[in-house]
């Protein structure tokens, strides 16, 4: 591809305007159509490039790579081709099921870059050929000269060339809450982060007051948007730990299932037993040793998990991420709009010698005024630097709606301000009605203030606001508790010394004055100073609480953001997010090795002026020291991270087409608080997969033990391949949903995160399944036997055999409601459970009496008698249980280590 523009040499930030067109070979007054021709065909047009996004088919044929689901479909495929019609059905319809599911939760996983794209601004103002045309964005080439206006969407990174009280909304991309002032000087510093690039515009933000002109000088995926969209394109999203846990328990069982089921073949033909009749018990022992019913149930309570989810307004998007929400350990949260309420707020006022705090938070004029901790009514002094800064003010607050947010029209300073003096009880309609703006002097960079004048009843009224340095030089006087007096050089170093102090509190601070009385006046000299206004986008009220809770679970909280350090420091610290740690800046990260910044990782609390690179790296550190990492955040800055974490929150009322994309939850009302109801709902998922996982491994390591028994001792098949799969998929299955249901037991928020290595299958998990299974093939291996030796016929065996292992399943899925904790405490909690096992004993019922259900199910009617021995065996599980949990408490049996690796 040809270049047409040399793209070697400092950074486009560093160089000034004329080095910038020169290198461009471009001019001032744009391109001709023949050179921006020529540019479109070597650089392509300006769009990101989506990558090749995963069709329908293949999201579904992914859904059929689970182990499990393999080991089904070859029991599928062998009962088929054996004439066993209605096993293979059953099973077909049971991995259908799950795979469907599954495929409709995930459909929508890989959108992100396809939103990215519809951020791009459709129209562009340009010069070509000296005069001014709108063309369509995509047709932008380097070396076009755009033009910037208030509220419109910059549709190409570019250098300013010109700037006229320009100021640009970038928190989507580089998390910086308020506008930020553009000017035009080059900045000498090459390693300067996004947010400190003054002189730069960039695809996709907006420019939110003034004017400009600036020259194209990346396009399409060369973009700052564009380079997101590549790294996001590049983002691996990992396997979560269920995933991980369930692949290791189909493995496992696959391989414990094949040496199993090869030896009873062995044994069985050496024994001189008909080849394909051991090929059918075979199968029928594979049958077994699969759950068919686990994916189905991980599945739908995974979905159940969702629909509580969404009640506490935590909305999930891929399935088994609910589960790693409970076993996250570091949360890696965006400051603006996620900590804070992206709104800026004004905090603290400095006025005729007193210094109030405003309370409230946002832009709902909803506060009061406070003096050393004590609420105070509003005074005249307050009253006059209000009014005289309302009026200085062009935007408006409005609600949105009757029972909607409260918005700002315009500058969010000013809408900070215009809050603060409604909560004095001044309205901004009526002070503008009563001082009419008869002249303006707008900001600007160079003047670093904005004079308006207005008329009133009493005269004429100059007002003043802007920075405290300039404000001060133009006054001669200063309010007080006693009148204006004469503001003398003591007075000033100490506003000056109070602007440095909220400045040093992360507070933007202005300064007010104004000149009653005054003829046309340009606010220069003779003016009254009022006051200081400090504001600040503040913490949201319930992140501090919910921080507080992440701590006593022993979860990790770590601000990254593109704002200010010291904003970002004190914030971190009102809310407890920093504590003892450091606080690293981005030019401070990138100076780390990837070994060093792992190393560090764990002592650093807030980091800084961070690019989206930046937030990748933090992100794989947490990881590679074994942490399972959320990650939230609103912006397109966060879409790469939010992919990369292991579980990515974006915000859903302030975040982007693109977080939400990215991110596997959404928090439907943006509030840091709900991460913690969705940790707490997913350790409640996680405690009821490890419920019901016990349950079912529990019953089929019972059964594979019943048909090893059987065949070593040299009798008949004690079950058939439908009674399996009746107790597998049906018997199994409704108690297995009940405990996905089950209510969280105490103390679910007080415990330590899970590590990653450790799973499910710790220790005492094991053992007691192993003790429920084993005692299970013992009781009705030996009933069974007993049985045949009282000569009672095989079918009458098999029914009695049948009807003790389901009775020991139901006494099992009581047991199993905890390892712990004894059956006995409130054993009948769970509702569903009850149900479920009235319905099953219903079911068990007609498939031993109803005779068109008999010779399918192989049954036999069972007597008064017959019914209390298979009762008496069954229920000899409880004790045996009871007494392994009794075991477990007192540290008898270990539940530390995983033994699944």
């Amino acid at each position: 591809m040809m270049q047409l523009v040399d793209t070697k040499g400092p950074a486009w930030h560093e160089l000034p305007a004329d080095a910038v067109l020169s290198r461009l070979r471009t001019r001032l007054s744009g391109l001709s159509d023949e050179e921006a021709a020529e540019r479109l065909a070597s650089y392509g047009p300006n769009e990101l490039q989506a990558a090749g996004r995963a069709s329908p088919w293949a999201i579904l044929l992914e859904q059929f790579q689970n182990v499990l689901i393999v080991i089904l479909l070859v029991a599928v495929a062998l009962s088929a081709f054996l004439g066993h019609g209605m096993e293979a059905v059953a099973i077909g319809v049971i991995v259908l099921f799950a795979a469907l599911l599954g495929f409709l939760q995930e459909y929508r996983a890989e959108r992100a870059v396809h939103a990215l794209r519809q951020m791009a601004a459709p129209l562009a103002t340009v010069l070509r050929n000296g005069r001014e045309t709108s063309i369509p964005a995509r047709q932008l080439v380097p070396g076009d000269v755009i033009l910037l206006t208030a509220g419109n969407r910059v549709p190409a990174d570019g250098r300013i060339l010109e700037a006229v009280n320009l100021q640009a909304e970038e928190a989507a991309l580089t998390g910086e809450s308020v506008a930020v002032e553009k000017q035009t000087s080059p900045i000498g510093d090459a390693q300067a982060a996004l947010g400190d690039r003054t002189n730069l515009v960039y695809a996709g933000t907006a420019v939110a007051y003034g004017r400009g002109r600036a020259v194209v000088i990346a396009t399409g995926m060369e973009t700052e948007f564009g380079k997101i969209a590549s790294m996001l394109q590049g983002v691996e999203t990992g396997k979560t730990p269920l995933q991980i846990n369930l692949d290791k328990v189909g493995r496992s069982l696959a391989k414990a299932g094949l040496v199993v089921v090869v030896l009873v073949i062995a044994l069985g033909i050496w024994r001189g037993q008909p080849p394909i009749e051991m090929l059918i018990f075979g199968i029928a022992l594979g049958v077994a040793v699969a759950p068919e019913a686990l994916p189905a149930v991980v599945t739908i309570s995974l979905a159940i998990g969702v629909q509580r989810m969404v009640k506490r307004n935590a909305l999930m998007r891929r399935l088994p991420a609910v589960e790693t929400l409970g076993s996250t350990s570091v949360i890696c949260s965006d400051k603006t709009g996620t900590l804070t309420k992206d709104e800026m707020t004004v905090r603290r006022i400095a006025v005729a010698g007193a210094v109030l705090d405003v309370s409230g938070a946002g832009y709902e004029p909803v506060g009061h005024f406070e003096l050393d901790g004590d609420r105070v009514e509003t005074s005249p002094s307050l009253v006059r630097l209000l009014t005289a800064a309302t009026l200085v003010s062009d935007s408006h607050v409005e609600r949105a709606g009757q029972d909607g947010p409260w918005q700002v029209k315009g500058d969010p300073t000013e809408g900070a301000i215009i809050v603060a003096a409604a909560k004095a009880g001044l309205d901004k309609e009526q002070l503008d009605a009563e001082h009419p703006r008869i002249h303006e002097i707008p900001f600007a960079s160079e003047t670093k203030r904005m004079t308006t004048i207005h008329a009133g009843p009493a005269g004429s009224l100059v007002c003043s606001k802007g920075a405290p340095e300039v404000i001060l030089a133009s006054c001669t006087r200063q309010v007080t508790p006693d009148g204006d007096v004469l503001l003398d050089e003591a007075s000033r170093a100490r506003y000056l010394g109070l602007a440095q102090q909220f400045a040093g509190q992360a507070l933007r601070v202005l300064a007010v004055a104004d000149k009653p009385g005054a003829e046309l006046s340009d606010g220069k000299e003779g003016m009254t100073f009022l006051g200081l206004v400090g504001m600040i986008d503040p913490p949201r009220p319930e992140a501090k609480a919910a921080i507080e809770t992440c701590d006593s679970a022993g979860i990790k909280v770590a601000m990254i953001t593109g704002d200010h350090p010291v904003t970002a420091q004190e914030v971190a610290r009102e809310l407890g997010v920093l504590k003892r740690g450091r606080v690293v800046t981005g030019a401070e990260l990138e100076a780390m090795s990837d070994a060093d910044l792992e190393r560090a990782v764990a002592e650093i609390d807030v980091y800084a002026r961070v690019s989206p690179a930046h937030k990748l790296r933090v992100v794989t550190a947490f990881q590679k020291n074994g942490h399972i990492v959320a990650m939230t955040g609103d912006g397109v800055n966060d879409a790469p991270a939010l992919k990369k974490a292991d579980i990515g929150i974006a915000m859903g009322i302030t975040g982007t087409d693109v977080s939400r994309e990215a991110a596997a939850m959404t928090l439907i009302d943006d509030n840091f608080a709900s991460i913690v109801a969705a940790v707490e709902e997913g350790r409640l998922i996680f405690d009821n997969i490890k419920k019901y996982l016990m349950y079912l491994l529990s019953s089929n390591i019972g059964e594979i033990l019943l048909m090893v028994g059987a065949s070593l001792a040299g009798l008949p098949l004690p079950l058939t391949a439908v009674q399996i799969l009746c107790i597998n998929l049906a018997t199994d299955g409704l108690p297995a949903l009940a405990l996905a249901v089950d209510p969280p037991e105490p103390g679910l928020m007080r415990r330590r995160p899970r590590s990653r290595d450790s799973g499910i299958f710790t220790r005492s998990v094991v053992t007691l399944m192993m003790i429920g299974g084993v005692w299970s093939a013992i009781v009705n291996l030996g009933l069974f036997a007993w049985e045949l030796q009282s000569g009672r016929s095989l079918e009458h065996a098999m029914t009695m055999t049948f009807v003790s292992l389901v009775l020991i399943q139901f006494f099992k899925s009581y047991n199993f409601r905890s390892d712990r904790v004894s059956v006995l405490r409130q054993p009948f909690k769970n509702r569903w459970l009850n149900r479920a096992i009235i319905g099953e004993v219903l079911l068990l019922g007609l498939i031993v009496y109803v005779p068109m259900l008999q010779k399918p199910f192989a049954t036999y009617g069972l007597s008064l008698t017959d019914w209390c021995i298979v009762v008496a065996a069954a229920f000899t599980i409880c004790p045996i249980l009871e007494m392994a949990k009794w075991c477990e408490r007192r540290g008898l049996i270990g539940a530390s280590d995983c033994v699944l690796r």
